[in-house]
């Protein structure tokens, strides 16, 4: 191959590097999660994952207490969905994703959006939100005492996603927040005004440090925001152009690692919504086709997948029993034993983060 056109394999290593998944790395949490551009957030508890799979010697309480000191924020971000970001992050590129939201809102409300006052219904919130943390269940109520006879459910999915919120995180939690964690404007947590610039192009060089080699469209699909060829020519001279085995442009920065293809990649565990399954619009540098279908659910629940020389291999799930800690690994093709050996020490070491409580640990495959 011409030296400017990469191999999925070469694909797939430029991507476990950026991701920080050849080697567990000597970071920061904020530095890394900076560096990821966020993680997924859809639950309290996959972001500790993430970084325990990424980050040498990653505590839980690291995380837990940035989160308090509130240099991080969890809140709806990329694709409509939940993201723990750097406070700065999430103060700097909120507003680029209002467009995303407002048309994800109309898209899932339909015609029950266009019966909303949308103006008064987000003054009726807002300050409600402020004052301090609500769950959700209270802000419907408050917005139902004050718009009788309303949509709740519409109502409060609107401010959901029309409001720059953040959940709070809460002290003495295992994961850092609550399972129904309260929200509170952004900028009040946070301390900070969000910014207005609307210019995506450095959020450009971002995704490509994080997610690159990669296309235009790749981008778009990690982050919900349509077009974004003017943003990627506005830095145009600061990448350089690649093909792929199917010919299709691809920029990256000029100085990113892409390692050589033999590069060993060892075993990982990733939790439940993992950005590197979700970050490009042609996933097969990580996800082979066969297995696309099997790493989510009817309801759009992305699992817990375990890599195999840097590509999907299977689900995971875990047991509690009887004081013990299960890992139970189901492979999609049958495993030979070097990697299930791998896979074992892995999953060990993975519930002993996990579960430190359990008096005992062990991993298992459904097949």
């Amino acid at each position: 191959m011409p030296s400017d056109v990469l191999s999925q394999q070469a694909l797939n290593r430029a991507l476990l590097a950026r991701q920080l998944l050849l080697t567990r790395e000597k970071l920061t949490v904020p530095r890394a999660i900076e560096h990821l551009v966020g993680l997924q957030a859809q639950l309290a508890r996959p972001p500790y994952l993430a970084l325990w799979s990424r980050l040498q010697g990653f505590q839980r309480d690291s995380l837990t207490k940035l989160a308090l000191k509130r240099e991080l924020a969890r809140g709806t971000m990329m694709r409509g969905t939940l993201h723990l970001m750097t406070a700065k992050d999430y103060l700097r590129y909120r507003g680029l994703f209002v467009p995303l939201l407002t048309a994800a809102m109309r898209s899932v409300l339909k015609e029950r959006a266009t019966a909303l006052d949308l103006p008064a219904l987000l003054a009726t919130a807002k300050p409600f939100l402020e004052e301090q943390p609500r769950t959700f269940e209270e802000v419907r109520a408050h917005l139902l005492k004050h718009h009788v006879g309303g949509d709740e459910r519409a109502m409060g999915f609107a401010t959901r996603m029309l409001l720059p919120l953040v959940q709070v995180p809460e002290e003495g939690l295992e994961w850092g927040w609550p399972g129904n964690a309260g929200f509170t404007l952004a900028e009040s947590w946070l301390g900070e005004k969000l910014s207005t610039d609307d210019d995506a192009s450095p959020l450009v060089l971002r995704y490509l440090a994080a997610f690159g080699p990669a296309t235009v469209a790749d981008m778009q699909a990690w982050s919900g925001i349509k077009p974004l060829k003017d943003a990627f020519e506005k830095v145009r001279g600061k990448l350089v152009e690649l093909r792929d085995a199917k010919k299709r442009v691809l920029f990256d920065l000029p100085k990113a690692p892409r390692p050589p293809e033999d590069t060993p990649a060892p075993v990982r565990f990733l939790p439940d919504f993992d950005n590197l399954i979700l970050a490009h619009a042609d996933r097969t540098r990580v996800v082979p086709e066969e297995h696309r279908a099997l790493l989510s659910t009817k309801n759009l629940r992305v699992l817990n997948v375990f890599l195999v020389d840097g590509r999907t291999a299977g689900t995971w799930t875990t047991e509690r029993k009887m004081g013990a800690a299960t890992l139970v690994c189901n492979a999609f093709d049958a495993l030979k034993k070097p990697v299930r050996d791998a896979l074992v020490q892995e999953g060990e070491d993975l519930l002993r983060f996990s579960d430190p409580d359990a008096a005992k640990v062990a991993v298992t495959f459904a097949k």
